[in-house]
C-alpha cells in the first residue's frame, strides 16, 4: 500500500477515534450498542480494517452525536479509505512483470509472507486473514460486517480449495462423534436408578400384605410374587399373599406434578386381606390331600402361609376385609362396590377340613354379603351386632380421608361352583372419578363349594385329623 493509501485510512481512522473521544462509553460498550464485535471496531479505529458498507459507519457517527458537516466529511474519507484500500500495490505489479507468467517470485512472497493473504500491507497473518475473507458485522447483516483491508482480487480469491475441504473433513469427523456419543449413551441401561418390583421391596413368600399401586378406570398391574403362576398355569390358591395399594413414590414414578394441577394417581390407598375368619376362629380349607398328610391348623395369622403351602381353597365362603383411606385430607366419596365373576366351573375336589371345631361370639360385623351362585352377584349392605346392640350397614355413598378410614368387609358365599371373582370400588374427590379393582395380588379371589365333600377337624388330644360327626 502507498504512503498515499495510507495516509486516506489514516485520516478516516482518526475521524473515528476523534469521535469516540467525545462519548465516555469505551470499546466495548460502543460495540454492544452498534451489534457489533469490540474488536472489529477496534480495528476500524485503529485503521487496520474498512468496512466495505458505509451503514454501520453512520451509526456510529450517530451514536456519537456528530453533526451534519461532519457526517459528510466522514463519509467522504470514508470512499478514500475504501479506494485506498482497493487500489492495487505497485511492488506486487512490478514483481509480477519481473517475475512472468509461471515465475517463482509470487510464491515465494507468499511464503515469506506467512502464505497469508494480506501480510505484505503490515499486518499480522490471522488479522489480515480475517480482514481479507471479511469479518461479519453482527446484528446487521451480511453487507454491513463486509470489511476491505486489502487488494480486491485477494479478497475475492479466498481460501484455498485443500482448506476448504480440510473443514469439511473436520466437519465430518466432529458429526461422526456427536452421533457415536449420543448412540452409546442411549445404550445404557436406564433401570438402575430404578426400584425393583414396583418402587418397593417384593415382598416374602407368605407375608400377610402386599402392595400395588390402584389407578383410575384401570385395572392395577402389581409385580408377579415368588413362585406365582406364569401366563397359561392354573390359577394360584386362595392361600397368596393380601394386596393394598399406595401411591407410587421414588424415581420410577417420574416427574412430579405442578403444584396446581390435578395428581395423576387416584386419591386413596387400599389394603385387602382375603384370609379373614369367621369370629377369628372358624373357616373352611379345601385341600386335595388326604388327613395324614396334612399339618394341624394354623393360628389365624399364619393362615396364609399355611394355605399357601398346602395350594388350599377357600372353601365355602371367602371374608375380605377391604381397608380404604385417602392420600389428603381432601374427602374421597365411595360411590360403589360391584362383583365380578370372571369363571364357575365344578368345585375343587379333595377334603374340607375346618379351622375350628365350632366358635362363636357376641359381635357379628356389619358385611356386604355376595351370594356367588347368582347369575348377577351383588354387593348387598347387612347390619352387624354387638350383644344385641344393632351396627348400622355400611351404605355407600361412603366418605373417606386420610383421617377418616373405613374397613369394609365383603362375604362371599358359594355351594355349587368353583368361583373366581375381584370387586371393583368407584370413587370420587374433586371433580374426577375412577374405578379401583380389589383381587388377590392381580388374581381374581378363589371361593369353592363344600357340599357333599368329606368334612375333617382336628382332634387336639389325638393330634390328627378326623372326620366330623354326625
Amino acid at each position: 500500500m502507498t504512503v498515499s493509501a495510507q495516509d486516506d485510512v489514516a485520516r478516516f481512522a482518526a475521524l473515528l477515534r476523534e469521535l469516540k473521544g467525545r462519548t465516555d462509553r469505551s470499546y466495548g460498550s460502543l460495540a454492544r450498542r452498534l451489534g457489533m464485535n469490540t474488536s472489529t471496531l477496534h480495528r476500524y479505529c485503529a485503521g487496520e480494517a474498512v468496512p466495505v458498507d458505509f451503514a454501520p459507519v453512520e451509526r456510529f457517527a450517530a451514536l456519537c452525536g456528530a453533526s451534519g458537516e461532519e457526517r459528510l466529511e466522514l463519509h467522504r474519507r470514508w470512499l478514500r479509505a475504501v479506494a485506498a484500500r482497493r487500489r492495487p500495490r505497485p511492488a506486487a505489479a512490478a514483481g509480477a512483470a519481473a517475475s512472468g507468467p509461471g515465475g517463482e517470485d509470487a510464491p515465494a512472497r507468499e511464503r515469506a509472507s506467512g502464505g497469508a493473504p494480506g501480510a505484505a500491507d503490515g499486518v499480522d497473518g490471522p488479522a489480515a486473514e480475517r480482514a481479507t475473507a471479511g469479518e461479519p458485522f453482527a446484528g446487521c447483516g451480511s453487507s454491513d460486517g463486509d470489511v476491505v483491508s486489502g487488494p480486491l482480487e485477494e479478497a475475492a480469491r479466498g481460501r484455498p480449495w485443500y482448506r476448504r475441504r480440510e473443514r469439511v473433513a473436520v466437519a465430518l469427523a466432529a458429526a461422526g462423534a456427536l452421533l457415536a456419543t449420543v448412540g452409546s449413551l442411549s445404550a445404557l441401561p436406564g433401570d438402575d436408578r430404578r426400584s425393583s418390583a414396583g418402587g418397593g421391596p417384593s415382598a416374602a413368600p407368605g407375608a400377610s400384605v402386599t402392595t400395588g399401586p390402584a389407578t383410575p378406570r384401570a385395572r392395577a398391574s402389581s409385580p408377579a410374587p415368588s413362585g406365582s403362576a406364569a401366563p397359561g398355569e392354573s390359577p394360584a390358591p386362595t392361600g397368596t399373599p393380601r394386596r393394598s395399594s399406595a401411591p407410587a413414590t421414588g424415581p420410577a414414578a417420574g416427574p412430579a406434578a405442578p403444584a396446581d394441577s390435578a395428581p395423576a394417581g387416584p386419591p386413596l390407598a387400599w389394603t385387602a386381606d382375603s384370609q379373614v375368619w369367621a369370629y377369628g376362629c372358624g373357616h373352611d380349607y379345601v385341600v386335595a390331600k388326604p388327613p395324614g398328610q396334612v399339618p394341624p391348623p394354623p393360628a389365624p395369622q399364619d393362615a396364609g402361609t399355611w394355605a399357601a403351602t398346602q395350594s388350599a381353597v377357600h372353601g365355602g365362603e371367602t371374608i375380605v376385609e377391604l381397608s380404604v383411606q385417602g392420600t389428603s385430607d381432601t374427602a374421597v366419596v365411595l360411590t360403589a362396590l360391584r362383583v365380578r365373576v370372571v369363571g364357575r366351573t365344578a368345585p375343587a375336589p379333595g377334603n374340607a377340613y375346618a379351622m375350628d371345631q365350632g366358635c362363636g361370639g357376641a359381635l357379628t360385623p356389619r358385611h356386604f354379603a355376595v351370594d356367588l351362585d347368582k347369575d348377577r352377584p351383588l354387593a348387598r349392605a347387612v347390619a352387624g351386632n354387638d350383644a344385641g346392640t344393632p351396627i348400622p350397614a355400611v351404605r355407600l355413598p361412603y366418605r373417606v380421608s386420610a383421617a377418616d378410614p373405613e374397613v369394609l368387609r365383603v362375604t362371599a358365599r358359594t355351594g355349587t361352583c368353583d368361583c373366581r371373582w375381584y370387586l371393583e370400588l368407584d370413587w370420587s374427590s374433586r371433580g374426577r372419578t375412577g374405578t379401583v379393582r380389589v383381587d388377590d395380588r392381580g388374581r381374581p379371589f378363589r371361593t369353592s363349594g363344600i357340599e357333599g365333600l368329606p368334612r375333617y377337624t382336628y382332634d387336639t388330644s389325638a393330634r390328627r385329623w378326623a372326620p366330623q360327626a354326625g
